[in-house]
């Protein structure tokens, strides 16, 4: 008997995980960067192999962090005058469109009081730092390495496919 809170044995084994769980598998591949794992994957599904025993483990992951600009006072008002002006700009448009007869002044009140308030929140933020931030960065989590898993039942296949694939690009 099948009720809803019962699983079968086939929809059990072609559902992923729903919470992390290690990745299981035998390794059939592995890669310097995650576009060579994407690749050999690729490679996989056009050669109607399987893909749904296949995964792509990062190993040994990285933080990376990439500077890519130093803030100042300037830059960091400007960024708060601008943002403010969109928001304010916006918030004037629309009472604008429901304030019958309005005219302009909702629009230009709407962009001053953004500019204002952009300004102060960026100020207030950047002082909040005391200087121990003065850089704009942006994260990327990486790995070392990829790996490409299979499960037991194709493994072999696959590494046979992905060699070829390797001969093919050491040939060129």
């Amino acid at each position: 008997m099948t009720t809803a809170f019962s699983q079968s044995a086939f929809g059990a084994a072609q559902r992923a995980p729903q919470l992390p769980t290690p990745p299981s598998g035998w390794p059939i591949g592995s890669y310097d960067t995650y576009e060579q794992a994407q690749k050999a994957v690729d490679h996989l599904a056009d050669s109607d192999f399987p893909v749904q025993d296949v995964t792509i483990v990062g190993v040994e992951p990285m933080l990376v962090e990439r500077v890519s600009a130093r803030l100042t006072w300037g830059k960091v008002l400007g960024s708060g005058a601008m943002s403010g002006a969109w928001f304010g700009l916006f918030v004037g448009l629309l009472l604008s469109m429901f304030t019958p007869g309005a005219g302009l002044l909702p629009i230009i009140i709407g962009l001053v009081a953004g500019i204002g308030f952009g300004l102060i929140f960026a100020a207030l933020g950047y002082a909040a730092t005391k200087g121990r931030r003065d850089f704009v960065s942006h994260s990327q989590l990486v790995a070392r390495r990829y790996d490409v898993l299979c499960q037991p039942r194709n493994a072999e296949n696959g590494r046979e496919l992905l060699a070829k694939l390797a001969m093919r690009s050491y040939n060129f």
